[in-house]
This record gives C-alpha cells, sequence and structure tokens, in this order.
C-alpha cells in the first residue's frame, strides 16, 4: 500500500518515513502544498497523510485540490487543535483528523480503519454490529431479530453513519444531509437523535459502542 506524506517538518517525516516503511508501507514524500498535488497525481497513493501547514498553499487547499479527482481517503495529521481548523478540513473532503503531537499505534489504526474495504458497498447492503441488523437495501433494523421502530429521520442520521464505518462524519454533513443546508447550525438536531438511536440500539446508551461522539467535530459509526 503506497501512503503519500505530505508535511514540511523533516523530523515528522522521517518519523513517519521510518514507522510506515517498517510495517510494509510504500512511502511517498512531498514538502509543499503543489509538491503534494503534484505527487497523489503522478503516484497515485492510496492514501494521504497531510499536515495543514504547508508552503506554497494550505493543507485545505490540498484537500480541495484532490476532492476534484478522486476520492482517495485523507487523515489530516496537524498541530492545529482547534475545532474550527477540524471542522474546515474535514467539510472540505478529509476523512479523518490527528493532533500532533500522536501516538503511532493510534494513527497506524486510523490508516487501517480508512483503507480497509467498507461493509457498506452495494453488494453487501446488510450491516451487523453487537445485535443489531441494518438491512440499507429495505430501510429496516432488528435488535436481537426484533423489528426496531425506527422515525424516518433516525433511519437517515443512523444511514449515513453505518455508509461511513470507522469514519469521522462532522455535524455540518450530518445536519445538511439528513435536515438540509438550512439547517447546518442545529447542534441540538443531533444530540437529540443520536441519543434517541443510542437508547434503541445500543447495550449502555450512557457509554455507546457503536454511535460514538467525536467532540467539537462529530460523530463515528465503529462496527467491531
Amino acid at each position: 500500500m503506497k501512503v503519500l506524506v505530505v508535511d514540511d517538518d523533516l523530523q515528522i517525516v522521517k518519523a513517519l518515513r521510518i514507522n510506515l516503511a517498517a510495517r510494509g508501507y510504500d512511502v511517498v514524500i512531498a514538502r509543499s502544498g503543489p509538491e503534494a498535488l503534484e505527487a497523489a497525481a503522478k503516484t497515485k497513493p492510496d492514501l494521504v497523510l497531510l499536515d495543514l501547514g504547508l508552503p506554497g498553499f494550505s493543507g485545505i487547499q490540498v484537500i480541495e485540490g484532490l476532492r476534484g479527482w478522486t476520492d482517495i481517503p485523507i487523515l489530516v495529521v496537524s498541530g492545529r487543535s482547534d475545532s474550527t481548523d477540524k471542522v474546515n478540513a474535514l467539510d472540505a473532503g478529509a476523512d479523518d483528523y490527528v493532533t500532533k503531537p500522536f501516538a503511532i499505534d493510534e494513527l497506524l489504526a486510523r490508516i487501517r480503519a480508512l483503507t480497509r474495504r467498507s461493509p457498506a458497498e452495494p453488494d453487501e447492503p446488510v450491516i451487523a454490529f453487537g445485535d443489531v441488523v441494518a438491512d440499507l437495501a429495505h430501510h429496516t433494523v432488528t435488535r436481537m431479530g426484533e423489528t426496531v421502530k425506527l422515525t424516518p429521520t433516525e433511519w437517515r442520521v443512523l444511514e449515513v453513519l453505518i455508509r461511513n464505518p470507522d469514519r469521522l462524519v462532522t455535524k455540518h454533513l450530518l445536519l445538511t444531509t439528513v435536515w438540509g443546508p438550512s439547517y447546518e447550525k442545529e447542534d441540538g438536531y443531533l444530540r437529540l437523535y443520536l441519543g434517541q438511536l443510542r437508547r434503541k440500539l445500543e447495550p449502555e446508551p450512557s457509554r455507546p459502542r457503536y454511535l460514538l461522539t467525536e467532540p467539537g467535530m462529530g460523530y463515528r459509526f465503529s462496527p467491531a
């Protein structure tokens, strides 16, 4: 698997190259925004690890440039911990966000999650997690074999999450997809409906295992 590392910090680049290569990844390096786009077009990597503060132009511009022609997974690895930077990167098209300094084991786990085959592809419309089975084709949910009644809105929220397993789904994306662009600031809607879904689907709603909150950013469906 080929990973494009985009960062102008030589120490970070060296550490990532050593750790990724030791685990069998083919590592390509780019140290500026223009170089990143050129390398991506030329080498066709399987995943991009991207810093936001780059010479040439910003990491956000790199994300937007990549999203113009590819759906390749983009994992932002940045020292910017402000939730606004995270949301901007995710809304631009990044798939996940890790803040520096990071634990290499966590970073590798995020890489595996982004590059594993999604169980929600069209040829596998039935998703199972815990004692819950969701049928994407028929819009039905069962728990321990019993039908779970979801409202149309609850189903739409659940469907967006389970179609993006192990990926961070921003609040903005959920709100605009389920309710429409005029609801992009209505965070309370998400708290309400995630609470309802957890009560219906989680073994312990107060300690969710599958429908997880990413504070300040959004939600993540973790089927494992």
